[in-house]
C-alpha cells in the first residue's frame, strides 16, 4: 500500500485527486479535508461503484488506522489507493483549512 502526507496530498488536491473520507458520518460533519467524499468504511465495499478506478485515490480517516486498512481493501479491488498518513488530525495539525 503507497502512502503519503499531508503536503503531499495538499499538492495532490491542488492537481484535483480524490479523496475519500472513511470516517462515520458524525466524525465526517465535525470537519474534513476540503473536497472529500464521505464513504464510511462499514459501506465501502458496497460503494466502490462511486469511485473512479482510473485515478489514484487518497484514502483518510482521523489518524491513519482506518484508512490504511481500507486502502489495502481498495488495492485489493483493483484501486490505486493511498493512504493518508495522520489522518484528518495531521491536516488540521499542519494548519490547513476544513470544510464542515
Amino acid at each position: 500500500m503507497r502512502e503519503t502526507t499531508v503536503d503531499q496530498l495538499a499538492a495532490a488536491l491542488d492537481q484535483g485527486a480524490p479523496v475519500v473520507d472513511v470516517r462515520e458520518p458524525a466524525e465526517f460533519r465535525e470537519g474534513h479535508v476540503p473536497g472529500a467524499t464521505n464513504i464510511p468504511m462499514g459501506q465501502l465495499t458496497a460503494r466502490l461503484g462511486e469511485i473512479d478506478p482510473n485515478r489514484p485515490v487518497h484514502v483518510v480517516c482521523a489518524s491513519g488506522n482506518r484508512s490504511s486498512a481500507m486502502a489495502d481493501v481498495l488495492t485489493a479491488n483493483g484501486f490505486d489507493a493511498i493512504n493518508v498518513a495522520g489522518g484528518t488530525s495531521a491536516w488540521i495539525r499542519s494548519g490547513r483549512p476544513i470544510e464542515k
